[in-house]
């Protein structure tokens, strides 16, 4: 079993993590919600709330602990990572009933956009010294009727060999194992990097305090992190696992499915190599 590790800061990965969610609604634009689905929403978000106090009976030290804890939340940057972490699953599981092609999973608190534009076949940006496996992972994108997609952008990221994010821990480099790859003109793309690990969420904010007061456990299995666009059709958002590794079990974000795990094989020269493909339903 994995020990825990020596995590950025929640207020430092809270504070990224909130300026990228910032930077990306700007990007992506707002949603125009109809005040009847906000009055319906909110009302069965606090009806549930209300239900857990009377269920259990929550005393006013609870409560006031629980408005102490929203707080802290807000003050450290930390509502991007609690979110993302326990709330984003179920919304993607409720929208993917209506959705075909490849099984999304949840985008997660550490995507940073406009990064650096890659070939087909190539190496993600890296350190000259990075550490862990070498991994390639290879595929082709295509619609749902077979088609290859040439020019289709895998836009790809993940932690390095300690468990860490590049604009998110202050000693990995900007940049570092993150990249947005073209297919070819049959669609395909070979990636090369390295396996990542598992890692902890930041455990000295809020959001950690509650996963100790609560008895679980703050890991979320090795995995990568791969958005899949191409014009004129809807994007794909998902993470790809590693069968056999720590957590897949019990990751804390919930968001492993059976089919997004990898099962990569040794080449005979130390590289593993893993296939998957996207297929990508029309927008």
């Amino acid at each position: 079993m994995s020990t825990t590790q020596q995590s950025p800061t929640a207020a430092g990965s809270g504070a990224s993590a909130t300026e990228a969610f910032r930077a990306s609604k700007e990007r992506r634009g707002g949603a125009n919600v109809d005040p009847e689905r906000v009055s319906a929403v909110v009302a069965a978000i606090l009806q549930g709330v209300h239900s857990a106090i009377r269920e259990h009976n929550v005393t006013y030290p609870e409560f006031q602990a629980a408005k102490a804890w929203l707080m802290e939340v807000g003050e450290t940057g930390e509502w991007p990572l609690f979110m993302d972490v326990f709330i984003e699953h179920v919304v993607e599981e409720v929208t993917s009933e209506q959705q075909q092609g490849t099984k999304g999973t949840i985008e997660g608190p550490y995507y940073l956009p406009d990064q650096a534009r890659l070939e087909s076949t190539c190496q993600l940006p890296r350190r000259d010294d990075e550490k862990g496996t070498p991994l390639v992972l290879e595929g082709q994108v295509r619609d749902i009727d077979g088609t290859p997609l040439a020019g289709a952008e895998v836009d790809i990221w993940h932690a390095d060999d300690d468990g860490y994010y590049s604009g998110f821990a202050p000693q990995v480099p900007e940049g570092n194992l993150r990249g947005v790859v073209v297919t070819d003109n049959d669609g395909r793309f070979a990636i090369g990097t390295i396996q990542p690990a598992p890692y902890q969420i930041p455990t000295d904010g809020p959001t950690g305090k509650l996963i100790e007061a609560a008895g679980w456990h703050p890991w979320r299995p090795a995995h990568l992190h791969i958005m899949v666009r191409a014009e004129g059709h809807r994007t794909i958002t998902t993470q790809l696992y590693f069968a056999g590794g720590e957590w897949l079990d019990s990751d804390v974000a919930e968001a492993v499915k059976p089919e997004l795990v990898l099962e990569p094989q040794d080449d005979g020269s130390g590289t593993r190599r893993a296939t998957y493909d996207f297929e990508l339903e029309p927008a």
